[in-house]
């Protein structure tokens, strides 16, 4: 009798993980780091089946595992792709070059001051990693200002860390 009922649990947790890692699950989000689009709070779903069947987007909000804490999730816009040139100059950002202007879920509460992030050379995402930011862009930990251990930049997550897109873009609002 315990030992069906330690097979039934086994199998029930196996299948929830299953479940969690190539279904999805719901997040909690819990920081501001990308108010307006996702509020503090909020709960939603992490689609991990959308990119077995997709590749990652620019503008996907996506959940991750940290680059620089694995054990810590993250919630984050994809900025920039594998091949893709990116480069921020006084809180502006440009993707190949080119000023990206059309970002209506984008939020500086901070817009007279040049703080950490808001100023990034030209960098070119490697093949399989993409660029994060949040979208409550003076108050968002991201790309702009990882660091390893020794204090070297981690601007790039890789695609393998990527646990599921969230369904929700600033029109949806």
């Amino acid at each position: 009798m315990i030992k069906r009922l330690l097979v039934i649990v086994a199998l029930g947790l196996g299948g929830a993980y299953l479940f969690r890692m190539y279904i999805g699950g719901f997040v909690k989000v819990a920081s501001g780091s990308m108010e307006p689009t996702l509020e503090l709070y909020d709960i939603e779903w992490a689609n991990a089946l959308h990119y077995v069947l997709n590749p990652v987007e620019r503008g996907d909000i996506i959940v991750f595992r940290s680059p620089v804490d694995g054990g810590k999730g993250l919630i984050k816009r994809v900025i920039a792709v594998g091949g893709d040139t990116i480069e921020i100059r006084d809180k502006r950002i440009y993707l190949n070059w080119k000023e990206l202007t059309d970002e209506p879920y984008a939020v500086y509460k901070r817009k007279g001051e040049i703080l950490q992030g808001d100023n990034i050379p030209e960098l070119q995402v490697p093949e399989g990693y993409v660029f994060v930011m949040g979208d409550n862009r003076d108050w968002s930990g991201d790309s702009r200002d990882w660091k390893d251990a020794d204090g070297n930049p981690v601007y790039f997550v890789p695609e393998s860390h990527i646990v599921g897109r969230i369904n929700k873009t600033a029109d949806a609002e």
